[in-house]
């Protein structure tokens, strides 16, 4: 494990992916504050060493504290760890970007795409905050929170256009668990985490209608092709997708019962509307808000995404499950490369 005494991170919130990496970094031995919305997480986290909201029966490290107080939070903070639903980053960022230090490096892990914009979490976070790219990394990988609060083995890839930026985030929250890899593309990593959460709910969908692993396999490969030719024509690096962020990342959400993209997948496979399975599957399904606006930019730079037009035709309910599932099969036959 790493040594880096000097390091503090604020992470921003308390869901799900945010409590877990606050352990990840604070079991690194990063000083670790996170902010909560609700003063009562806040409370039972630095009175009870749990996240009574999502992990009530995992004990979290006694170094690691909370705040409703986001200048608090990030008052001489080495990062800025934003964990939140991509549709409020930008209001959020209002509100907070007064408070963050001129040398905080910002870390996304959100994996959306901001359907009024069609701007990635990054070109949000330098646009609202005024940062360098230098200094706004983003973490993907196949990162279930559940698994990485028990300490199962995991990875990640931290992405930074500064190199230097990327390697100290590295060191901040690599443990005996946790094995980050580092990389200058942060375009393929971000449509890679955001892409795969569309294809997951394709994969869903399959399996809810009681298709078979034939079916998933297909939409998991080809889904990897139609994320790869538009993270390509965005300027990413086409082995970027076939790495952590890429593969590994689609392969973990839409294989995994823990997936809230699949899960939600499954409930309109089994015949449930969208508000339903909203509220059956009651946290963010980031594929659910961002599938149109992915969608957009394959328009502008001209890609193919077969599956991803599906999903959102189905989302918004312009076609049928039979008639979604018949549009991918019925496609013109072409060579596969």
């Amino acid at each position: 494990m790493t040594q880096h005494d000097s390091a503090r991170a604020a992470v921003f919130s308390a869901g799900s992916w945010g409590t877990a990496v606050a352990k990840v970094l604070a079991d690194a031995g990063t000083s670790v504050i996170v902010h909560a919305r609700r003063g009562g997480i806040a409370d039972a986290i630095n009175t009870t060493h749990r996240n009574p909201g999502y992990f009530p029966d995992h004990e979290l490290p006694a170094a690691l504290t909370a705040t409703t107080d986001p200048a608090a939070a990030l008052d001489g903070a080495d990062f800025l760890v934003l964990s939140i639903p991509a549709q409020t980053l930008r209001t959020n960022l209002a509100a907070w970007a007064r408070h963050i230090e001129p040398d905080t490096v910002i870390v996304s892990l959100m994996k959306g795409v901001e359907q009024s914009s069609h701007l990635r979490a990054s070109q949000i976070i330098t646009e609202m905050t005024g940062v360098s790219a230098e200094r706004v990394a983003v973490l993907s990988g196949p990162n279930l929170a559940r698994e990485i609060m028990d300490g199962q083995p995991a990875a990640a890839t931290v992405a930074c256009p500064g190199e230097g930026a990327a390697r100290r985030f590295q060191r901040a929250c690599h443990t005996s668990y946790f094995r980050p890899y580092t990389s200058t593309d942060v375009t393929g990593c971000e449509l890679g985490g955001a892409v795969k959460n569309v294809i997951a709910l394709a994969v869903g969908i399959a399996s809810g209608m009681g298709l078979g692993h034939n079916a998933q396999a297909m939409l998991i490969t080809r889904g990897l092709a139609e994320t790869t030719r538009l993270a390509v024509a965005m300027g990413a690096h086409p082995a970027t997708l076939a790495g952590l962020a890429g593969l590994g990342d689609l392969v973990a959400t839409c294989s995994s019962p823990l997936s809230r993209n699949r899960t939600f997948g499954i409930h309109l496979g089994r015949g449930l509307s969208v508000e339903e399975a909203t509220a059956a599957t009651r946290q963010t399904t980031e594929g659910v808000k961002s599938a149109e606006a992915i969608l957009a930019l394959a328009r502008v730079h001209d890609v193919d995404m077969p599956i991803t037009n599906v999903i959102a035709a189905l989302l918004h309910e312009k076609v049928a499950l039979d008639q979604a599932a018949a549009a991918l099969m019925q496609r013109p036959t072409k060579p596969e490369r």
